[in-house]
């Protein structure tokens, strides 16, 4: 019954929303990204370790109002052999390995209710659901906030910092596909 609510909820929000603004925005973003699975709950430990091979990351943003948006991403990166990874605490990883994954998620932009007359920044926060691969596949629940600093008065093109938080469905026998953490730094540009 809570669940019903909350999705009941959720499309209230969203149909009402829609109804209130006349265009629909689209965006593009693009940069790089980096990944913390060092096993720690702390999001910023030791960020000299974090992997960043061959990071990129791309997205599409749909805003249906100036609050909601809907995102779809796509992410790589790797771990080298002798990068550091929770579940090999004590050595090398025995190989290299590739990373991949795709994001759907909903933000809500909260940062015109804090900062009424800045309009160059903004501040989201987003959640929802993902599937990466490092040597298994895993899908993941989301949750995360980010930065958009807009570059010009007309909005149509900024920079955004993002940290995303992965919570590994299974991840006690998932092996190297487990929690961890992701960091966006991106161009963004209105379509």
């Amino acid at each position: 019954m809570k669940k019903i609510f909350l999705i009941v909820l959720i499309a209230s929000f969203s149909l009402s929303s829609f109804a209130q603004r006349s265009d629909n925005d689209w965006y593009l973003s693009i940069g790089v990204n980096a990944i913390n699975s060092l096993g720690s709950r702390n999001p910023i430990y030791q960020p000299g370790d974090w992997t960043f091979e061959f990071p990129i990351s791309a997205a599409v943003e749909f805003n249906w109002s100036e609050d909601f948006a809907i995102e779809q991403s796509i992410t790589f990166n790797g771990f080298a052999e002798s990068s550091k990874i929770d579940v090999v605490p004590f050595g090398p990883l025995p190989k290299d390995y590739n990373y991949v994954s795709l994001d759907t998620h909903l933000k809500y932009y909260f940062g015109r209710h804090i900062f009424r007359d800045a309009d160059w920044i903004d501040f989201y926060a987003n959640a929802g659901i993902g599937f990466f691969h490092i040597d298994e596949t895993n899908i993941s629940a989301n949750l995360g906030g980010g930065v958009l600093f807009w570059l010009n008065k007309n909005r149509t093109f900024g920079l955004r910092a993002q940290t995303i938080g992965k919570f590994a469905f299974n991840h006690k026998d998932s092996g190297f596909d487990n929690n961890h953490y992701q960091y966006h730094l991106q161009a963004i540009f209105k379509l």
